[in-house]
């Protein structure tokens, strides 16, 4: 599934954002699903971040590119997850647009 955000914030800015707030991700997928949640994330590049994501006994692959307009993202959903498909893409654009305000 592919969730794009747009900004207008240059890829400077959102860089700077991404890294001072990525170490609140864990904490906050975790009160956002009630539950443990395991966040592991690793920089490919200036503007490429991978990141695997575990709970609810799912591994959740994602990529984040920053674009000059939008953040990209990628997320591989597992199967089993499908039926929860537009509450992880909602989930992406809510926490994705506080992050870019």
């Amino acid at each position: 599934m592919k969730v794009s955000i747009p900004h207008t914030l240059g890829k400077d800015e959102v860089r700077r954002r991404l890294h001072a707030r990525a170490g609140d991700a864990e904490g906050k997928a975790s009160d956002m699903l009630g539950g443990a949640v395991s966040i592991a994330m690793q920089w490919l590049d200036e503007d490429h971040l991978k990141m695997d994501v575990s709970a609810m006994g799912f591994s959740i692959p994602c990529a984040l590119e920053i674009q000059e307009s939008a953040l990209e993202f990628n997320v591989d959903i597992p199967q089993g997850l499908g039926f929860a498909r537009k509450m992880i893409e909602s989930a992406i654009r809510e926490k994705g647009e506080k992050l870019l305000t």
